[in-house]
């Protein structure tokens, strides 16, 4: 079983950006690939990024293809969210997520695919 815990969230101006932390409980390099979430209130929670256990292979939504990247530091157990060229349709609470890994990536945007669940970080985008 892993946890994973999030930070970095804030408010910023439209344009501006921010980097989201998502630390793990013990080192998941290689034994569980990760992800981020993203909910407004009153929809699903709608995958954002993605990245497999040996940091090789990264997917991202259409909404934030080129605009964020995902990364892991096995020595911090930590992965990273880069959040650039941010817009109003960005603010939510961000998840991180953590499953074993697989080499089925059809489905990794579904949330049921993920079994470990963080608590949030909210962030806020200004126009």
């Amino acid at each position: 079983q892993v946890h994973l815990t999030e930070s970095g969230g804030g408010s910023v101006q439209a344009g501006g950006s921010l980097r989201l932390s998502c630390k793990t409980s013990t080192n998941t390099y290689g034994a569980y690939r990760v992800a981020w979430f993203r909910q407004v209130p009153g929809k699903q929670r709608e995958g954002v990024a993605a990245i497999n256990s040996r940091a090789f292979y990264t997917v991202y939504s259409d909404s934030v293809k080129g605009r964020f990247t995902i990364s892991r530091n096995s020595a911090e157990n930590t992965v990273y969210l880069q959040m650039n060229n941010l817009n109003p349709e960005d603010t939510a609470i961000y998840y991180c997520a953590a499953e074993r890994p697989t080499w089925d990536w059809s489905v990794w945007m579904h949330q049921a695919t993920w079994n470990y669940w963080g608590q949030g970080t909210q962030v806020t985008v200004s126009s």
